[in-house]
């Protein structure tokens, strides 16, 4: 049966002109190459070389093979070689989710990343934090950002930071200082920014329930460019991540500091399957991210002026 062996064999049988010195190139003796020569005529029924004397004459048939078999050989040393790029993470594509909140630093880990590993391709998908979990183990995708609280026994968490939460209204609105009570917000009319049930809904939910207050809830929007558009000319109020503050800074809307004593933030990791070997491009993106993050300030608000 033909091949890659057979067909590098033909190369040099070829290239040499000469049975005995294929044989020599090859580190074999020559009556096996001559039986392999042989086997593979007889395996395509055509004369692929004419001997005369010392000397061979490749045939058009041999010419034709010649031909395939270069192809084949270099694509086999093509494939071995972007299997080790793939294997030691320069070469592959990177899986990853990020919340609907998006993630402080991601774009510049990403060039960072980027810049060394350029053959890398991507796949970055954008949802709620408890479907990224089933994205992750369905593996759909081999890392996700999520933001907490979640039910992760399945997950290897690495935790990343905890950012604080702000109340956010009009700018043209003046009615409170930089720093707000939950009292205080719990009778504006707020539109919060994610789905009944999930973290960071319950979080906002949690927060006015330990301090026995009912919020006037108008409702939900987890489109978050349309939410900053609704807070910025007054159609209501609400309660977002810092994150969201640096990354939709264009919007005319002020943002106050809700009080310390009531202790609302969101945790933020990455996370990935227990026991499932991640690729080596994915081990390659954490162990930049940890060792980036180690390097870099908190990440805080930067006030518009």
């Amino acid at each position: 049966m033909m091949d890659i062996r057979k067909l590098r064999y033909f190369i040099a049988i070829v290239e040499e002109k000469s049975i005995s010195a294929a044989a020599r190139r090859l580190h074999i003796s020559q009556p096996p190459l001559s039986q392999q020569l042989k086997e593979m005529e007889n395996e395509l029924g055509a004369i692929l070389v004419e001997r005369d004397g010392k000397s061979l004459e490749v045939t058009d048939a041999g010419k034709t093979l010649y031909r395939y078999a270069l192809q084949m050989d270099q694509l086999m040393e093509e494939a071995k070689m972007e299997v080790r790029e793939v294997e030691n993470g320069a070469n592959g594509r990177l899986a990853i989710g990020v919340n609907t909140f998006s993630v402080a630093r991601l774009p510049e880990i990403l060039h960072r990343f980027q810049e060394q590993y350029p053959r890398v391709t991507y796949k970055i998908q954008q949802n709620e934090s408890a479907h990224l979990c089933q994205l992750v183990r369905s593996r759909e995708i081999e890392l996700a950002f999520v933001r907490l609280p979640l039910v992760l026994d399945d997950f290897t968490v690495l935790h990343l930071y905890t950012e604080p939460f702000y109340f956010i209204t009009s700018r043209n609105q003046k009615r409170f200082g930089q720093e707000v009570s939950l009292t205080d917000i719990a009778r504006e009319r707020l539109l919060l920014p994610s789905t009944q049930g999930l973290g960071v809904h319950y979080l906002i939910l949690e927060a006015f329930s330990r301090f026995h207050l009912h919020p006037h809830i108008a409702g939900e929007c987890s489109d978050i460019l349309l939410l900053m558009d609704l807070v910025s000319t007054e159609f209501c109020s609400s309660i977002v991540p810092e994150t969201l503050l640096n990354r939709h800074n264009g919007h005319a809307i002020h943002a106050h500091k809700i009080s310390p004593a009531v202790e609302l933030s969101s945790p933020l990791g990455l996370i990935w399957l227990k026991n499932h070997r991640l690729s080596k491009t994915a081990q390659n993106f954490i162990a930049l991210y940890e060792e980036r993050e180690r390097h870099l300030q908190p990440y805080t608000y930067r006030k518009e002026d």
